[in-house]
């Protein structure tokens, strides 16, 4: 790679790598790019569309994203019996991940059971029928990633990386990714490579406080996985790679990665690691 542009956004450290540098006009267009697709989720900024929502819910005309995300939340939800649901951001705010990053845990709450009849949508209009905090914290990352290595594409050759956080799509390659350990950054627990595929990846190390605290949350309990410390799924985009990531922490995520045709690997909070039959990782015995 000859040409890498870092930059932060979103909370995380992003890393585009291209055979060249990108120019002003593609970078222009990545910045605006993310710049309005966070005032729309990030359940972080007040004056984005989600924190509006928040308030005491209502209609708005759909965002370019939300169908995307929220059918393949729609198949999340079904597959992991109600545990991975989009409005479980006033249980992580509950639990000390508030916009203010307070940190501080004011016990579980369950998120609505029937999401779906509280959030609809259609062509036209995004609807919330009544306050509730919508997260899309387990699929937004990835489709974020899949528009940034699409709106770059047409200024970029040979091998495209774009890299957020450690969620990364991947045009060309192959490229080899390590499995961060996750008790121990200085370690890998594999090797995944990627090419022309996206590779994403969630650890309970990650957004971590308090006593046993993370950003992993079952809806249906408010409570922390505990089971699973961390998943890697490699899929054809970062969205259905982001999603299966998230899907492993709970039963029946493998199933749905199955049906996706997600490759995955898991380390359980015991230290033990499991994968899916057809992944072609490199696991570290």
């Amino acid at each position: 790679m000859a040409a890498l542009w870092r930059f932060d956004a979103i909370g995380t450290r992003w890393e585009i790598e291209t055979d060249e540098p990108l120019g002003a006009g593609a970078r222009a267009r990545v910045e605006a790019l993310i710049r309005d697709f966070d005032a729309t989720w990030s359940r972080f900024r007040p004056d984005s569309l989600v924190s509006v929502l928040a308030a005491s819910g209502g209609r708005i005309p759909l965002p370019a994203d939300a169908a995307a995300m929220l059918d393949v939340y729609r198949e999340l939800s079904d597959a992991t019996g109600g545990a991975v649901n989009p409005l479980v951001g006033d249980a992580l705010a509950r639990r000390g991940y508030d916009p203010e990053y307070s940190l501080v845990d004011g016990g579980a709450v369950i998120s609505p059971p029937d999401w779906t009849a509280e959030l609809t949508w259609d062509s036209a209009e995004l609807h919330l029928r009544a306050a509730a905090t919508v997260d899309v914290g387990a699929v937004g990352k990835g489709r974020l990633v899949d528009l940034v290595l699409a709106c770059i594409l047409p200024d970029a050759s040979g091998t495209v990386v774009v890299d957020a956080g450690g969620d990364l799509a991947v045009h060309g390659g192959p490229v080899r990714v390590g499995l961060e350990h996750p008790y121990d950054p200085s370690r890998a627990i594999g090797v995944m490579e990627v090419e022309d595929a996206a590779l994403c990846a969630s650890a309970t190390n990650r957004r971590a406080w308090g006593d046993g605290l993370h950003h992993v949350l079952d809806a249906r309990t408010g409570e922390p996985v505990r089971r699973i410390a961390a998943t890697w799924a490699l899929a054809a985009d970062a969205l259905h790679a982001d999603a299966a990531a998230t899907a492993l922490f709970f039963e029946g995520g493998p199933e749905l990665a199955a049906r996706w045709g997600v490759e995955w690997v898991r380390m359980a909070t015991d230290g033990r690691a499991e994968w899916s039959p057809a992944a072609r990782a490199e696991v570290f015995r």
